[in-house]
């Protein structure tokens, strides 16, 4: 079965709660799914052994969140490249983060990208519960 690590960064809960939504429609095209706390891994080693990869960080004052940029730093080390990756996050204003997180996945790490990335002000506002789960779904899809 294939397997997904989904690593999150988190100020309010929100984040977080939209990683468990992407999780549900990952499972949703048969994938195993684990989720940890960005800074829960600490060592690059941790990083293997997935065939997808979703990072997600809150957006803060116009940043990810600090744990989230110490642990893209990590995932540097992991040779993650030609992998299937997705980003997503959730913000109050403005919401660079994911698209921060999506260009270096991209662009440093030279991971194969689903799509765009998730930005949500929220799970539970305007169809947020179905858009993670699509884009579980989505990046599903590119991992088999």
């Amino acid at each position: 079965m294939p397997k997904a690590l989904i690593a999150f960064a988190t100020r309010s809960g929100q984040t977080e709660r939209i990683a468990e939504l992407i999780a549900e429609g990952l499972r949703m095209t048969g994938m195993e799914v684990e989720l940890k706390n960005a800074s829960a891994i600490k060592d690059p080693a941790e990083l293997g052994g997935y065939d997808a990869y979703l990072f997600g960080s809150a957006t803060y004052h116009g940043e990810m969140m600090p744990s989230m940029k110490q642990f893209l730093f990590l995932a540097e080390k992991a040779n993650l490249e030609g992998k299937c990756g997705g980003s997503f996050g959730s913000y109050g204003w403005s919401g660079e983060a994911p698209p921060r997180i999506y260009e270096t996945m991209k662009h440093i790490f030279k991971m194969n990208m689903g799509g765009d990335c998730l930005r949500l002000k929220s799970a539970s506002l305007e169809g947020g519960v179905q858009m993670a789960q699509s884009y579980g779904k989505e990046i599903g899809k590119l991992a088999a």
